[in-house]
């Protein structure tokens, strides 16, 4: 499968007419397939469509496009609507990013250059949001598994909704068989299923330990979506979470969410592979 990663957004330059300049940038892996820059006023969908025509009639049809902004979002659906060709939002862009960040080097060294800050991959992120009660589960535990055994514990099991990105994976990751990779763990009981479908909407990112007073579990999800899955007290739950912090830095962000009616270990519900940057 063919993966294009594409982002369109204001960059810190003008035109001679002093026109904010938006920026298009297409690659595919790490490659540049793509770069064209419009002055505001003429931006659209029809010129963005014949940008990435363009980049197409070099290159071939990609399968999917892949956007991590949320802004580019609805503007490279439009454009690629009549193209035929299929646009995800998914915050897994690190080529993109990266060749974002190198065309950030440069902008300071243009005549057109505005002198304004600016981080090509930053995105404004609302304030986390509670978790509904009538989702959350019975109870939820901190977990960790070596990396050897997560294929041999979750590979053959029946689990009817499941998110196993294969770049995820210990082996594409060639993290050592002993690695622990940790985890989430929460008994949903009778919310067991009402509480995966609603994951399973939201596009789980990563799980992410919060220390404070009380401390959290924040799990990120969509492009910007937070939401504060359970707060605690508890000195064994924090000492856990401090080790699953401590055990991503081992595990390359590595980790996993599960769901799971009770801890019989007999019937899983939802199982996510995430990664977080580390």
């Amino acid at each position: 499968m063919r993966i294009w990663q594409a982002d369109i957004y204001r960059r810190p330059l003008r035109d001679e007419a002093g026109n904010p300049l938006w920026e298009v940038v297409v690659c595919e892996g790490d490659r540049a397939l793509l770069i064209a820059a419009c002055p505001q006023p003429s931006l659209s969908s029809a010129w963005l469509t014949a940008q990435i025509t363009t980049a197409i009639n070099l290159h071939g049809q990609p399968d999917r496009l892949q956007v991590f902004r949320p802004q580019s979002l609805s503007l490279l659906e439009t454009a690629c609507q009549s193209l035929g060709l299929s646009v995800e939002a998914t915050r897994h862009t690190p080529q993109l990013h990266a060749l974002l960040e190198q065309r950030a080097l440069d902008y300071p060294h243009l005549p057109n250059y505005t002198g304004e800050a600016y981080d090509p991959v930053a995105l404004d992120r609302p304030p986390p949001l509670p978790l509904a009660d009538n989702l959350w589960g019975e109870s939820w535990r901190f977990a960790a598994i070596a990396a050897s055994d997560l294929d041999l514990v979750f590979g053959d099991r029946p689990i009817p909704i499941r998110v196993w990105p294969e770049a995820l994976t210990p082996q594409s990751l060639k993290l050592a068989s002993t690695t622990m990779v940790p985890g989430v763990v929460i008994y949903g009981g009778r919310q067991s299923m009402a509480l995966a479908r609603w994951l399973e909407q939201a596009d789980p990112v990563s799980l992410h330990y919060i220390p404070g007073a009380p401390d959290g579990l924040i799990l990120e999800a969509g492009l910007v979506d937070r939401w504060i899955l359970t707060t605690f007290d508890d000195p064994e739950a924090i000492a856990a979470g401090q080790t699953y912090q401590q055990r991503l830095q081992t595990s390359q962000g590595l980790h996993f969410l599960l769901v799971q009616p009770d801890d019989s270990g007999v019937t899983y519900t939802g199982l996510w592979l995430l990664q977080t940057a580390t």
